[in-house]
């Protein structure tokens, strides 16, 4: 073992200041709140100052900064793996962990990463609230529901969805109605625009780009529906909401 010198040493100081690694970097009460989607209490624990990252008991860098960004990759991942519990699918898990650890990658203080922490944790305890209040909603609705968020690019029309869950077209459509409150239109719209603001404030793509990934025939028709919900062009939503990968702060 390469490191076996280093490894003695090491236990024997850990042995010697009493000290244990922990398993995982945030308080049980912090992980109960966010893999049960309480937000409220989530709130509260940020509020008071509960969740901090712990980074003393393992040194994975002499550098403060760097040493809390790979501490803060742990957390994602755990937070991840304990997600998958809650209902939240695995590549949607994943993916989330894996946009944080990103973004903390190019911080460039350690407050910026405390704030990006906090962000973190609303955002997997969001979706999972948002999961525990779909639970009942049908399995064919579900189905839907999940393409629709899966693949906005794809044909996403009361028919195409019909086809899709293969199911009557006017029964699907009655069914969503009845079961989210809302038409598959007017879903699908919210959908892609809560995506499209997403890639507007935390992305570079183009204008051209976003209109693509979410299934729009042309740029133009992008902006339309993007101005018609909005209220404000695509342009102007970046203008003032874009976040650069250096200056991260609350949303």
């Amino acid at each position: 073992m390469k490191i076996r010198t280093e490894l003695n040493r090491q236990l024997y100081l850990q042995k010697v200041h009493g000290y244990t690694k922990k398993p995982y970097y945030l308080n049980d009460t912090v992980f109960e709140a966010i893999t049960s989607g309480d937000i409220e209490a989530l709130k509260l624990l940020i509020s008071s100052g509960m969740i901090q990252l712990s980074t003393e008991m393992r040194i994975l860098s002499e550098n403060r900064l760097n040493n809390m960004k790979y501490h803060f990759v742990i957390v994602a991942t755990h937070l991840a793996e304990s997600s998958l519990g809650s209902g939240l699918g695995h590549d949607e898990s994943y993916m989330i962990a894996d946009i944080y650890s990103q973004k903390s990658d190019k911080a460039t203080t350690c407050d910026d990463l405390q704030v990006l922490l906090e962000d973190m944790c609303l955002d997997f305890a969001n979706r999972i609230c948002e999961i525990k209040k779909d639970s009942i909603i049908s399995i064919h609705i579900r189905k839907c529901i999940d393409h629709i968020y899966e693949d906005l690019n794809a044909d996403l029309s009361t028919k195409g969805l019909a086809a899709f869950a293969k199911l009557n077209v006017s029964y699907l459509s009655k069914l969503f109605k009845q079961e989210t409150g809302q038409t598959i239109k007017s879903y699908v719209t919210a959908a892609r625009m809560d995506t499209a603001q997403n890639l507007l404030k935390y992305s570079d793509l183009s204008y051209f780009e976003i209109s693509a990934a979410l299934g729009y025939s042309s740029q133009s028709a992008f902006t339309y529906a993007f101005r018609k919900f909005t209220g404000i062009t695509p342009g102007k939503y970046r203008e003032k909401n874009y976040i650069t990968p250096n200056f991260l702060h609350h949303t």
